[in-house]
């Protein structure tokens, strides 16, 4: 949920990274962190819960514009990969405002996904949110394996929703960028319509 700081005159705004271990989650956010140079922005914080890590900072990007006034300001948040930090998971999803759920396109990771993708599920459930009401994107990352599943393959198996989706490798930057701008105007156009 988005929330106002009056005296910065900002909305803050929440997007969390979600998807099954070493998927590209960090990879994303380091990117995303590395190319908004000279932008407002807090360091990058880590958090780690070995071998997992949580990645968080924000930032206040120039070209996004303003709702009411306020400028928007996103805070960028990675969730443990692994099952078994499930209540950290749960944690981090308090309050978010978009999601983007970063998939490992290798062929042999496509059950992990799928787990990972349940899981959002139902942890967005339990916390009263409607997956279908929260702005989604899936990322499809890795794409420059040679054993990747096809995007036909990733779709049917994961976008049951039909949220935008990209082809991406994080690890040079392709589809990072595209991606967060998807799920920042999904969040606009969600606030916009409501009464900020």
């Amino acid at each position: 949920m988005a929330f106002i700081n009056q005296e910065a005159k900002e909305i803050h705004c929440k997007v969390v990274y979600y998807g099954p271990s070493l998927g590209g989650k960090t990879t994303n956010i380091q990117w995303v962190y590395q190319k908004s140079v000279g932008q407002d922005k807090s360091e990058l914080a880590q958090f780690n819960t070995n071998p997992e890590r949580t990645l968080f900072f924000d930032f206040l990007p120039m070209n996004v514009g303003q709702i009411n006034g306020l400028k928007t300001r996103f805070h960028l948040y990675t969730v443990p990969g692994q099952v078994v930090y499930d209540a950290s998971r749960k944690l981090i999803l308090k309050g978010l405002d978009g999601i983007v759920f970063v998939a490992d396109s290798q062929i042999e990771r496509m059950d992990e996904n799928i787990e990972a993708m349940k899981n959002l599920e139902k942890n967005l459930e339990q916390q009263g949110y409607n997956i279908r009401q929260v702005p989604l994107v899936i990322q499809y990352n890795k794409r420059d394996l040679p054993n990747v599943a096809s995007i036909a393959e990733l779709r049917a198996a994961l976008n049951k929703y039909n949220a935008p989706d990209f082809e991406a490798t994080a690890a040079i930057g392709r589809g990072v960028m595209e991606t967060l701008k998807t799920v920042s105007k999904g969040i606009i156009t969600t606030l916009k319509g409501g009464d900020v």
